[in-house]
């Protein structure tokens, strides 16, 4: 079995998180900054996982009235219906709109849960240095990265629902309250995905540590 190769901030060189400029900084220096734009350099991300965990578990936090709340507001001269995720996915393949069930589940209630589920996973493994699968761990954070875009399809339904619905006046469409709930779940994952450092996944295979 090969050695590892030694990582960039073994050789003192960091790079910028604002302009990605990669500059050589010496390990044990109090203060660095870029030469490009001026910002403070560190080796890691300075209470990345903390900051992490804080808005993993506020997003989990919310996911519960996300799912359980009034999602979308129906009404008409004949009938009025309040649905939430579940229900409303459930309603559109009674209906026979099978597919847009499907993709709403799978953006809505899925790709969510599975975002949480993979960054805790993520977290977990860092703080316990493991060295199990670094390369596949590093996969998943770029795969949660690349789908992140695209949890927020149910507003963007409701939204356009509403906008083509209200056009008559027959029937209505809005929001309900779990669209707030959801949203900020949507945007806090997001921002964990941005906080967390994937660097940190390979740090355990390397006698260094580096924390700054």
């Amino acid at each position: 079995m090969t050695a590892p190769a030694p990582i960039a901030a073994a050789r003192g060189l960091c790079s910028c998180h604002v302009c990605q400029l990669v500059s050589r900084r010496v390990e044990g220096t109090p203060v660095a900054h870029c030469p490009r734009c001026g910002a403070r350099l560190h080796f890691r991300k300075p209470g990345s996982v903390q900051r992490c965990w804080a808005l993993i578990i506020a997003s989990y936090i919310l996911y519960i009235p996300a799912n359980a709340l009034v999602m979308m507001e129906t009404g008409s001269l004949i009938t009025y219906r309040k649905d939430t995720i579940v229900s409303g996915v459930v309603h559109l393949w009674k209906t026979g709109s099978w597919m847009i069930a499907v993709i709403v589940f799978i953006a809505s209630v899925a790709i969510p849960l599975l975002k949480l589920f993979s960054l805790t996973l993520l977290l977990i493994s860092v703080q316990r240095r493991s060295t199990w699968n670094p390369r596949q761990r590093t996969r998943l954070f770029r795969l949660v990265e690349a789908v992140g875009r695209w949890s927020m399809l149910d507003i963007y339904v409701v939204t356009l629902l509403a906008a083509l619905v209200q056009l008559g006046s027959m029937a209505t469409v809005k929001a309900g309250p779990a669209a707030v709930a959801f949203g900020a779940v949507v945007v806090l994952t997001m921002f964990a995905t941005m906080e967390f450092d994937p660097r940190l996944i390979w740090d355990p295979l390397q006698k260094e540590e580096f924390h700054d």
